[in-house]
C-alpha cells in the first residue's frame, strides 16, 4: 500500500515537472530565454522545453501597439502656445533587444514620443502645424524610430491628432479668414467690372462704326421699357433724329 502511494507521488511530481518544462508560444509571441541569468536565445512560435529551475523566460508580444501620447504644452517657432496630442504605432522587431537594452520598452517609447513631439513642433510655425500635418508626422516618425531602433522597436506611424489653440488666437485666425474672404470677394468683383467695361468698350466701338446699330439698340430699349407695367415712360430721342428737323428750319 505504501509503495503505491509513493509511486503516485513520484508520478505526480514527474508530471508537474514535465508540465512546467513544456511551454507554448503563439504565432505573434516570442519567448526570450535566460539560463542561470545568461541570455541563450529566443524560442517560439510553437512548443519548446525549458529546464525547470534553471531556465527563465520573458514573453514578448510582436503585434503592433497603439500608444496614445498625452497632451503636451508646445510653444511653436512663432511663439504661439498650443496643446497637442498624438498617437504612435510601433511593434517589437527584436525581442532580445527589447528585453535586454531597456527596462520598460513601452514606458521608454512613450517618454521619447512626448519629448520628440515637443521638440519637433517647437521648431515649426503655427501655419506649418495646421497645414503641413503630413510633413510633421513623417518627421516625428523618423526621429522617434531612430531613437527606439537600438531597443528593437520599429515605429511605423505617428499621427498628430488634436491641436488646441488659445481663445484669443482662435478669434484672431477667424478675423484673418474673414478678411481674406472679403479680399477675394473684392478681387472677383473688380475682375467682373473690368471684364464688363471691356465688353462695353467693344460694343461702343462697334456702334460708332455702324449708326444703324444704335437705332436697333434704341428700339430694343423701348420694347423692353414698354413691356413693364409703368404709368410713366421716358423715351430718350436720338440726336440724329432731332438734327433732321433743325436742318429743315434753316433751309
Amino acid at each position: 500500500m505504501v509503495g503505491i502511494i509513493e509511486l503516485f507521488i513520484v508520478g505526480f511530481l514527474v508530471l508537474s515537472v514535465a508540465g512546467s518544462a513544456v511551454k507554448v508560444a503563439r504565432e505573434y509571441e516570442r519567448c526570450v530565454i535566460f539560463r542561470l541569468g545568461r541570455l541563450i536565445g529566443t524560442k517560439g512560435p510553437g512548443i519548446f522545453i525549458l529546464i525547470p529551475g534553471i531556465d527563465k523566460m520573458v514573453k514578448v508580444d510582436l503585434r503592433t501597439v497603439t500608444l496614445d501620447v498625452p497632451t503636451q504644452e508646445v510653444i511653436t517657432k512663432d511663439n504661439v502656445p498650443a496643446q497637442v496630442n498624438a498617437v504612435v504605432y510601433f511593434k517589437i522587431v527584436d525581442a532580445e533587444n527589447a528585453i535586454n537594452q531597456v527596462e520598460d520598452y513601452f514606458a521608454a517609447t512613450s517618454l521619447i514620443s512626448q519629448t520628440s513631439l515637443r521638440s519637433i513642433l517647437g521648431q515649426s510655425e503655427l501655419d506649418e502645424l495646421l497645414s503641413e500635418r503630413d510633413k510633421i508626422n513623417t518627421k516625428l516618425q523618423s526621429v522617434i524610430d531612430s531613437q527606439t531602433d537600438p531597443w528593437g522597436i520599429k515605429v511605423s506611424t505617428v499621427e498628430v491628432k488634436d491641436v488646441e489653440l488659445p481663445e484669443n488666437m482662435k478669434r484672431a485666425m477667424a478675423k484673418q479668414a474673414e478678411a481674406e474672404r472679403e479680399r477675394r470677394a473684392k478681387i472677383i468683383n473688380a475682375e467682373g467690372e473690368f471684364q464688363a467695361a471691356q465688353k462695353l468698350q467693344e460694343a461702343a466701338h462697334i456702334i460708332s462704326k455702324e449708326p444703324a446699330a444704335l437705332q436697333l439698340r434704341f428700339l430694343q430699349t423701348v420694347n423692353e421699357a414698354t413691356s413693364e407695367k409703368a404709368s410713366t415712360i421716358i423715351l430718350p430721342v436720338p440726336i440724329d433724329l432731332i438734327e433732321q428737323f433743325f436742318k429743315k428750319k434753316k433751309e
